[in-house]
């Protein structure tokens, strides 16, 4: 299989949304966002989601030109409509607005409605690292998630990211879902053709499933835990504080109501708000200490884990977000793979648009 690089696949992402309207600046901004996700070795949410992006523009669910607007604001919040665009451009630029307020006040927190996907969450989060603050980013997403106790499907996998700086040791970036496994990974299992684990998915019944198609016959994602015996009552109390800050708080869809990924899904009758919702938020570490007094105790504290004694048969102990930087650097440098149905979804998006891949 070919290799591809970052550039190649970053000015191809790039081409394809200029082709579907976007101005050149919001076009490099998604591209950007989107490609961070294979670099960090996120594949589910990088380039194999860009043909379910056409599919939405193809439906006149993303506005390839938004008008993004303050609707309310203090000099630490605001709420803001995305006017429909893709999330991987309103969300950086609600983001520039958090860190801003956060500049001028200590901390900025902004809440968006009527947006789409934005990508990873820790894209948006690690944007505050450059400027000595400690980033958020939340979004609610798809329902396809079961509540505890629950067949019906009300929460989507709804990832939190917190991004925190250090002095000489590589920033702490925490970027998870709220669900024991994102969508995406039961995407690259149907790909691969291969089983789910158990307490990734439940069929219509509410019982254990492996098959990947769940979700296409009426099953569910769990929450983080898989089963109450686990703690699955705390990755649903994770899941339902990001889809109320994120859509309650800013006035998008939430719960049953947030409008699904994928194209052929119909959105829900009679919306209880306006697209997806996203959380966002940057606080000054100086709002609290000197900075690179923390930075240097952040360095310390890094260190202190990394050198934990690892459990026998294991390399070492991981810091949030080591095992993504260190992708990115193999990445970079090499390039890498893309699973063949993802490859054959691009070459297609290439003969469409008449660009080269």
């Amino acid at each position: 299989m070919a290799l591809y690089t970052y550039l190649q696949l970053k000015t191809f992402t790039e081409q394809v949304f200029v082709k579907i309207g976007c101005p050149a600046e919001d076009a490099t901004l998604a591209a950007d966002a989107l490609v961070a996700a294979d670099l960090r070795g996120i594949d589910s949410h990088g380039v194999a989601r860009l043909s379910g992006y056409l599919r939405l523009w193809e439906a006149g669910r993303i506005n390839p030109k938004p008008q993004i607007k303050i609707l309310h604001q203090t000099p630490s919040t605001a709420s803001i409509d995305g006017d429909g665009g893709l999330g991987l451009v309103v969300a950086p630029k609600a983001m520039k607005i958090a860190l801003e307020k956060s500049e001028l006040v200590g901390s900025g927190w902004v809440a968006i409605q009527n947006s789409n996907h934005f990508g990873i969450a820790g894209y948006h989060a690690m944007m505050a690292l450059p400027k000595d603050m400690i980033g958020f980013a939340m979004t609610n997403a798809s329902p396809l998630v079961a509540p505890t106790f629950s067949t019906e499907r009300l929460l989507g996998t709804n990832p939190i990211a917190v991004a925190i700086p250090a002095d000489k040791q590589p920033a702490f970036v925490a970027d998870f879902a709220t669900t024991t496994a994102a969508n995406g990974k039961l995407e690259i299992l149907q790909r691969k053709q291969q089983d789910a684990p158990l307490g990734w998915i439940q069929d219509s019944t509410g019982n254990a499933s492996t098959n990947p198609n769940e979700l296409k016959q009426g099953g569910a994602l769990l929450p983080l835990g898989g089963d109450r015996e686990h703690g699955s009552h705390k990755g649903y109390c994770l899941g339902a504080m990001v889809d109320i800050l994120s859509a309650v708080l800013s006035g998008a869809n939430y719960a049953s109501w947030a409008p699904p990924f994928v194209h052929f899904l119909p959105l829900a009758a009679n919306p209880v708000g306006k697209g997806l919702g996203h959380f966002l938020g940057a606080m000054r570490i100086d709002g609290f200490r000197p900075a690179e007094e923390f930075k240097q105790h952040m360095d310390t504290w890094i260190l202190r884990f990394r050198n934990a004694k690892p459990i026998e048969g294991q390399p070492k102990v991981y810091i949030p977000g080591d095992i993504e930087r260190e992708t990115a650097h193999e990445r970079q440098t090499k390039g890498w793979e893309l699973l063949a149905p993802v490859e054959e979804d691009l070459k297609n998006i290439a003969l469409k648009f008449q660009l080269s891949l």
